[in-house]
């Protein structure tokens, strides 16, 4: 094509295509450009502003690396994530949310009644429910991946002075399809600001502030996998999530329990809380695959 314009050069990309070009490689690469080439019409894009979004997208890749992941926090703090993610939940199974740039593998066995909080001075959070299916029914050999941030609100791969699975572990549930683990309670923290997602957040007037949350994933044969994290009710920022993570049915609270009534067997700590802790107590709907 030689008379491109700015009214057919949509079409002329579609036409490059090739006829063997995958279908929903098709389907995608087509809503993506006519998107991207309707935007740049709409707001008249200036070269000076073309070339910022350029110099945004280099100064991404070269802050990125395997433990900071920047284009996943953009995907984040743009909504993206979460759209994704709600686009392909199932309403009868536990809702999905943000996996986050901060997931590790190989997280450590942790037994059911396993401890996570070892030796971080803060107060004992006891956490369990049910892996189940939407009929209600246990789930047996479930696994949970958990992880959350440290007292000082920081997760261990951002953290040097944290062991590298620091507040991770991978629990597998029994014939009932109960997990249980203490630890502490998380805090809300900040996303990282001091790279190019911060500058987009500050331009646009926004806080970096996340809710506190417990993280899950949730495996079971059969069933589709579930990625998910569930927030307390009386967070400050659980209202306005920078990362838009938070789900009406991932609201939960924690209670306050007296000293003297921890289990007194079951647990790694059992006989070993003479404090007042905290407890929770969350289910988790998995969903048949297929």
């Amino acid at each position: 094509m030689r008379n491109v314009t700015k009214d057919n050069i949509t079409d002329v990309f579609m036409g490059y295509l090739g006829e063997g070009t995958d279908p929903r490689l098709r389907e995608v690469m087509g809503s993506l450009v006519r998107h991207l080439h309707a935007f740049a019409r709409e707001t008249n894009l200036t070269h000076a502003e073309w070339n910022m979004g350029i110099q945004f997208l280099e100064r991404a890749g070269e802050i990125s690396d395997k433990e900071r992941h920047e284009f996943v926090l953009l995907s984040d703090v743009l909504g993206l994530s979460s759209l994704v993610d709600m686009l392909h939940n199932a309403p009868e199974g536990t809702s999905s949310s943000v996996l986050g740039p901060f997931h590790i593998t190989g997280s450590p066995p942790l037994h059911v009644g396993g401890d996570l909080r070892q030796d971080f001075d803060a107060p004992v959070l006891l956490a369990e429910g049910v892996v189940r299916a939407p009929d209600g029914s246990p789930i047996p050999g479930a696994t949970l991946d958990i992880w959350q941030t440290a007292p000082n609100g920081l997760y261990s791969s951002q953290d040097p002075d944290q062991d590298t699975y620091s507040f991770h572990g991978l629990q597998t549930v029994g014939d009932d399809g109960r997990y249980a683990f203490t630890t502490v309670r998380p805090v809300e923290y900040t996303v990282p600001s001091d790279g190019p997602v911060g500058d987009i957040l500050r331009a646009c007037g926004r806080h970096p502030w996340r809710p506190s949350h417990l993280h899950y994933i949730v495996e079971a044969e059969g069933y589709k996998p579930l990625v998910t994290e569930v927030f307390p009710e009386d967070d400050p920022y659980l209202d306005q999530d920078t990362v838009f993570g938070v789900r009406e049915d991932l609201v939960m609270r924690y209670e306050t329990r007296p000293a003297g009534s921890f289990p007194a067997e079951g647990f790694a700590l059992s006989g070993k809380v003479p404090e007042d802790y905290l407890a929770v107590t969350f289910d988790l709907t998995l969903v048949p695959l297929g």
